[in-house]
């Protein structure tokens, strides 16, 4: 089941076709992914919409109203949340986080210690800002890397910001009695700074992270299948997640759909990773970015904003490549910026790929992916369940055979 309309859009129908084709023989057919769903936009108008794929094991095809967890893609909308509040000059980028999460002030540096040992710290060079938060320069990391005795720290404090065990304000007390792998802005490390922002957002707006979000971003833009939680009424949408077992090669489920814990109110409400959504309505946050900052006649940020949003913010004009010494990245890190809630390309030819200087992408742990390209105004939205998500080549393999589909 899908939609083209390639001619006027400047992509070859044909070319457009074989994505699919190449999908399914090498992802469906082989059982390597669940279900596939594929979204071509350009100047925000759809030119290609495929569906593959049962939702739930056993049950209907994938269609235009199937929920997906969208895990790390929730990232943009919370950096987005921020900057409407920077705009209102409530707070800023370079703004001590400590000044709004009184929790982190004095946090150190680690110097030693840990398993079962106290920690040494060493200062920070320089506090932690706002903008470190939002390009992962934070010196906070992810329990999930296994490199370092701070991220096992997190491990044995379940600081997780998933279905943990923590609410948002102890997840932000807990993290303000653990060491910092490195003085903010020094390296980059994906880490659990977005789920900072969240309460950062919070605190400033003074209201609940989730109602920020569905009366200031999701209800203006029209995004009614958004969501931290899913509705009763709607849970009949929700697609099964699965995860690869590393030692089988085979697909376990993970999150059944009908009983998924997405269907309970988390915990922890998480804006780095804790949103449900659908393709068209991701598809309509891509299109409110390309069109800098405004979508259908109405303007959340300005385009200086979102300019500002997708430069790229790494310390001297630096890369992923250089900077991040992390196992995790979403990206393969060449010729590759951060932005503010994005990875930024700086450099097409060291990503070895077609694209543009200045598009921006992120994806999410279950494999669910998106870009925007400013220059040639396309951007895609990609969903599927499983995780992880740097499993396999399938990012890089569709960005390839898009832009191979541009006439």
């Amino acid at each position: 089941m899908h939609m083209t309309r390639s001619g006027r859009y400047g992509f070859d129908a044909s070319r457009l076709a074989r994505i699919d084709a190449f999908v399914s023989e090498r992802y469906l057919d082989s059982g390597k992914l669940p279900h596939v769903q594929l979204l071509i936009a350009r100047d925000g108008e759809i030119v290609h919409f495929s569906h593959q794929g049962a939702a739930r094991e056993g049950g209907a095809p994938v269609d235009e109203g199937t929920l997906f967890r969208i895990a790390s893609m929730t990232k943009p909308i919370t950096s987005l949340a921020f900057m409407m509040l920077a705009e209102e000059a409530r707070v800023s980028l370079d703004t001590p986080v400590h000044h709004v999460l009184p929790e982190l002030k004095g946090l150190g540096v680690y110097a030693g210690g840990g398993e079962g040992a106290p920690f040494t710290t060493t200062p920070t060079a320089e506090p932690m800002r706002m903008v470190d938060l939002l390009r992962h320069t934070s010196g906070l990391t992810y329990s999930f890397q296994n490199r370092t005795p701070v991220d096992a720290a997190y491990r044995d404090s379940k600081i997780e910001n998933w279905h943990g065990n923590l609410t948002l304000d102890e997840f932000i007390a807990a993290l303000g009695k653990l060491p910092l792998e490195f003085s903010p802005g020094t390296e980059w490390n994906y880490s659990v700074s977005t789920d900072v922002l969240g309460a950062v957002v919070e605190r400033v707006a003074g209201m609940p992270l989730e109602s920020f979000f569905a009366t200031r971003i999701f209800e203006p833009l029209g995004m009614a299948d958004t969501f931290f939680q899913v509705p009763a009424d709607k849970l009949h949408r929700l697609s099964d997640c699965w995860a690869l077992d590393e030692k089988t090669g085979q697909r376990v489920l993970y999150d059944r759909g009908e009983a998924s814990a997405w269907s309970l109110f988390p915990r922890l409400v998480s804006g780095g990773g804790g949103l449900v959504s659908t393709a068209l309505d991701y598809h309509r946050f891509c299109s409110f970015c390309l069109n800098g900052g405004e979508l259908d006649g109405v303007r959340l940020v300005s385009p200086k904003t979102i300019e500002l949003m997708t430069m790229n913010h790494l310390p001297g004009g630096s890369d992923l490549a250089t900077m991040s010494k992390a196992l995790f990245s979403e990206t393969t890190n060449a010729g590759v910026g951060f932005g503010l809630g994005f990875a930024v390309t700086t450099d097409v030819a060291r990503t070895l790929m077609p694209g543009s200087v200045g598009e921006y992408y992120w994806g999410g742990m279950f494999s669910t992916a998106f870009f925007v390209d400013p220059v040639e105004r396309i951007h895609m939205v990609f969903m599927t369940q499983l995780t992880p998500s740097m499993r396999y080549p399938i990012r890089r393999e569709l960005k390839t055979m898009i832009y191979s589909a541009l006439t």
